[in-house]
């Protein structure tokens, strides 16, 4: 059976241009980074050589780029060092943030007593400004500000600038989760008002398991993990070489092809959802279609029904990959908490199908044809 992947918002392929990097620390140049002898000078210099592409293609220093695990250790060492290292004793965050942010941000909340808020969200899928606002007035101390770049089920796009100067005017500290945009837009560190900000190659069709911290120069904290030396006594632990070097890869590829990719991928959204509309009666989008939004992402609302409320697993019998979750579920599944903030309507079925660049029209026009036959 032919497989259609619509599901690149949670891992995209291995590009094969990166794996060709990644083999030669797989085999020959295997030694330990830590190690004086010349196996390990040459692994370090090939993490070292990668730090300094990460950070010139996001215009930082290779001083605030830190490899981790990924997104979530990244998200999860920012927001605790905000707290424990950097006096904040509030955090205001969205309801539709990752689990990596909302279930760290909780867990203060709950375990050592940290102030917690949530800014609304208009029915847009945007965060409120006015309402950021407020909180920030009434927070009465330090405050770390924890909001996405683009929300990873229905795209959403927030503007960094704006939230990170408003959080300048308070003295707050800004982190935020940009890992759907890294490798997917340009950055410009040096000029963007933020403390903060999180990436992971797997993103960008680069491997598992690796990903970034930006931690800017006027920000000193103490280390997440520890045990160890590595990332200048910041993250102990071996550096998982090969996929730091894939990381530097994939997002040197997807920098240099940016406009190309950007361009066709947002072209292939756009054109399932006008499909979408033609052939699927009553189906309405999540989020902000046609204005602040990532290109790679299309979240769709289908009409409840006995058939609808079996998509996914009904795609998935059709080899065709996509993701879910609706306002309200049934059984395990609890739903979508992004969908439940935006759109509380239980008659609806919410299904993320997400883009790359190896996808093409014709997969679209094929899952069109299969959507009829299903709904």
């Amino acid at each position: 059976m032919e497989r259609i992947y619509f599901d690149n918002a949670a891992t995209t392929s291995l590009d094969p241009v990166v794996l060709d990097a990644m083999l030669p620390y797989m085999t020959e140049k295997f030694g330990n980074p830590s190690s004086i002898y010349s196996y390990g000078r040459e692994t370090r210099l090939g993490i070292e050589n990668a730090r300094k592409s990460v950070a010139k293609i996001l215009n930082a220093h290779p001083g605030e780029i830190f490899f981790t695990s990924g997104g979530t250790e990244s998200s999860n060492t920012a927001i605790n060092a905000a707290i424990n290292d950097l006096g904040c004793k509030h955090i205001i965050s969205s309801p539709i943030e990752h689990h990596a942010t909302l279930h760290t941000v909780e867990y203060l909340h709950h375990h050592r007593g940290i102030g917690l808020s949530f800014v609304k969200i208009l029915p847009s899928g945007h965060i409120d400004m006015d309402h950021l606002r407020e909180l920030l007035q009434q927070a009465g101390g330090k405050c770390l500000v924890t909001l996405m770049h683009a929300n990873n089920e229905i795209g959403n796009l927030l503007d960094l600038h704006a939230v990170g100067t408003l959080c300048k005017e308070f003295d707050a500290i800004f982190h935020s989760d940009t890992v759907q945009t890294v490798g997917h837009y340009p950055f410009d560190l040096r000029n963007t008002p933020v403390h903060f900000i999180t990436a992971a190659g797997h993103k960008f069709h680069g491997p598992k398991g690796v990903g970034i911290l930006y931690i800017n120069e006027n920000v000193k904290i103490s280390p997440f993990i520890q045990g160890g030396s590595q990332e200048r006594n910041m993250r102990a632990g071996t550096e998982n070489l090969y996929g730091i070097i894939g990381f530097a890869k994939a997002l040197e590829l997807a920098t240099e092809h940016y406009a190309e990719h950007s361009a066709y991928i947002n072209d292939l959204r756009q054109y399932m959802a006008a499909e979408l509309e033609k052939n699927i009666p009553g189906v309405t989008f999540n989020g902000d279609l046609k204005g602040r939004s990532l290109y790679t992402v299309l979240n769709v609302s289908f009409p409840k029904s006995e058939k609808s409320e079996m998509i996914l697993f009904n795609l998935d019998i059709n080899g065709i990959c996509a993701s879910g979750g609706s306002a309200c579920t049934s059984g395990a599944n609890a739903g979508s908490h992004v969908i439940r903030a935006i759109n509380s309507n239980p008659n609806q079925i919410a299904v993320r199908f997400s883009f790359s660049k190896n996808n093409t029209r014709t997969e679209i026009d094929k899952v069109i044809a299969k959507l009829k036959e299903l709904i």
